[in-house]
Order: structure tokens, then C-alpha cells, then sequence
């Protein structure tokens, strides 16, 4: 699979369904590659790939909630949205427990799907780009010497220079040197930033890289996911 744009990856035994998918998303210029099952498509799956999944909830073989939870167990965060024409609220829940972006029963608008695969890919392009940002801040990081990496402990705890200076046994200009070669490395505009850079490299969800946009992949708590739990709730309800 070809890495360079966003793909929407549609896995599905019914080829008119797969047809069907692949014309309207195609439609809108969405990039499009379709298996008619699970095992295909891990076959063919780069190892980080970038877009969203449509995946059917029953399918010969290995079904589409087994190889959701194959992705997760590779720590794979594609965003999956599940079709299914016998969903029922119990599958949809579990689906959602275990990360789903959304869940979709037939029959469902057109526009509906196309909202959120384009929801997806945005959540998707995110957390790629805050990952990114990650490594880089890390490759940065790792520059710094041991004795820069003290000086930047002890700055993003305030302590000032002559206290630093006292802690580490240098003199305030050594001190004030290491500084500036600490905030030029990590290319930190501010001592606000400098904190923040450090609480993102002790912890991946310090939540620094990142505008906020949407939860990470695979977290509890997807609001589009959940209204799609209610619409099948109320749409069963609704059924003589």
C-alpha cells in the first residue's frame, strides 16, 4: 500500500457492497483500496497506515471485530468504522469498548458515511502528525549532553541560575551557557514551552503536541461513536 496519502480501506465478502463503497468514496476524491476479507487485508497492510477503516462486522473466516482487535493488539490506530446489516446494539458496544470510531448499520445515508470516514482520516492525519512532532521533540532531547539535560531538569523545576549553579557545583555563567544551549537544541521559544517540551517527553500524553482536536484512536469516550450507538438503539426501538 502506498503510504503518501490517506486511504480508505474498505473490508468487505460482498463485492457489490465493496463496489458499491468504492465508487462513493471515490466519488469525492478519497483514495480507495478494497478486500473481500480480514486476512487480505493484513496481508497487503503497510505497517503504519494512514487513513481509516470500513470494516463489516461478519465475514467469513476471521471476523471484522477479530481483526480489530488484531490491530490493537499491534498497537495499529487506524480508525475503524464498522457496516453491518446485523449489528445489533450488544456488537456496537463492544465495537466502541474496543476503540471504534463509529458503527454504522444498514441500511445508513450515504452522506452519514462520507462524514465520517472524512472525520476519521482527520482524527487519523492528528495523531500521525502529534507522533511525528513526538519523535522529533525526542531526537532533539537525546542531543543534549548529560550535563545540559541536568541544567534542563533543574530550569523546568524554576529553580534559577544561581541555584542551579550550587546544585551542580558550576559557576552561573557555565550555568547561563548550558541554558541557552538547552533552549537553542530544543528549540524552545520560552520557558513555558521548555516545561511543556519536558512533560511531553516523560509522558506521550502529556497532551502538549497537539491542538486537541479529537481523542486519540482507541480511547473510551467517542462522541461520534457513541451517537451511533444511539441511533441503533432508537432505530430498533422504533421497529414494530
Amino acid at each position: 500500500m502506498d503510504g503518501t496519502e490517506p486511504t480508505v480501506y474498505v473490508v468487505d465478502d460482498d463485492d457489490a457492497v465493496s463496489s458499491s463503497l468504492s465508487w462513493l468514496l471515490e466519488s469525492i476524491g478519497l483514495r480507495v483500496r478494497t478486500y473481500r476479507n480480514a486476512l487480505d487485508f493484513i496481508a497487503a497492510m503497510d505497517p503504519d497506515p494512514w487513513g481509516c477503516l470500513v470494516l463489516d462486522v461478519r465475514m467469513p473466516g476471521m471476523s471484522g471485530l477479530e481483526l480489530q482487535q488484531r490491530l490493537r493488539d499491534r498497537d495499529i490506530g487506524l480508525p475503524v468504522i464498522f457496516i453491518t446489516g446485523h449489528g445489533g446494539v450488544a456488537n456496537a458496544v463492544k465495537a466502541i469498548k474496543a476503540g471504534a470510531f463509529d458503527f454504522l448499520e444498514k441500511p445508513f445515508d450515504d452522506q452519514t458515511l462520507l462524514d465520517r470516514v472524512q472525520q476519521a482520516i482527520g482524527v487519523n492525519s492528528e495523531t500521525r502528525r502529534c507522533r511525528s512532532a513526538r519523535a522529533a521533540l525526542l531526537d532533539r532531547y537525546a542531543a543534549l549532553t548529560p550535563r545540559e539535560r541536568e541544567v534542563m531538569e533543574l530550569v523546568v523545576e524554576g529553580r534559577p541560575n544561581k541555584v542551579i549553579a550550587q546544585v551542580l557545583g558550576l559557576s552561573s555563567k557555565t550555568v547561563e551557557a548550558h541554558r541557552a544551549h538547552v533552549m537553542e537544541k530544543m528549540a524552545a521559544r520560552s520557558l513555558t514551552e521548555l516545561v511543556k517540551q519536558s512533560l511531553c517527553v516523560q509522558s506521550p500524553d502529556s497532551g502538549w503536541i497537539g491542538t486537541g482536536t479529537s481523542m486519540p484512536h482507541g480511547r473510551a469516550g467517542n462522541p461520534l461513536a457513541e451517537q451511533g450507538i444511539d441511533r441503533i438503539s432508537a432505530s430498533r426501538a422504533a421497529r414494530p
